[in-house]
């Protein structure tokens, strides 16, 4: 089971992660509307996985990874992000930064369990062929 964190300020979009998700036996889900909270949150649910909104009040969702990646013990951390914010080479500047996808907003919440599978199960793969991580 995959615990993920998921960090949204749109309350709406939080609830639509929600009930997907809670489809799928393989996640374990908690949610927080902020950057502060999440890093809270992570400190005792240590997640699997962090699903980032990017543009958010406080912080971004690549600093609100990069805060939970340097706690000690979850240097591993992956990142998926679902963002609005879209432009020439942005989705690539997250996946340099680490990130293992990036899901445009509105995207499809009956597909989402899959797509957090297959990133997740192409990230297991690259760490078996004897990758370090993509962040490294």
């Amino acid at each position: 089971m995959y615990k993920v964190l998921h960090v949204e300020d749109d309350e709406d979009i939080r609830a639509i992660v929600d009930i997907a998700l809670s489809f799928a036996d393989d996640f374990e889900l908690r949610q927080s509307p902020d950057g502060p909270s999440a890093l809270k949150e992570a400190q005792t649910f240590r997640p699997d996985l962090l699903l980032l909104d990017y543009m958010m009040p406080e912080m971004t969702g690549s600093e609100v990874y990069t805060a939970i990646s340097a706690m000690p013990g979850m240097d591993n951390v992956k990142a998926i992000y679902v963002t609005a914010k879209v432009g020439e080479g942005f989705a690539d500047e997250l996946l340099s930064e680490g990130a293992l996808k990036v899901i445009t907003k509105p995207f499809n919440p009956m597909t989402l369990p899959a797509q957090l599978r297959e990133a997740l199960l192409q990230e297991e793969e690259y760490l078996a062929a004897g990758a370090r991580c993509r962040r490294c």
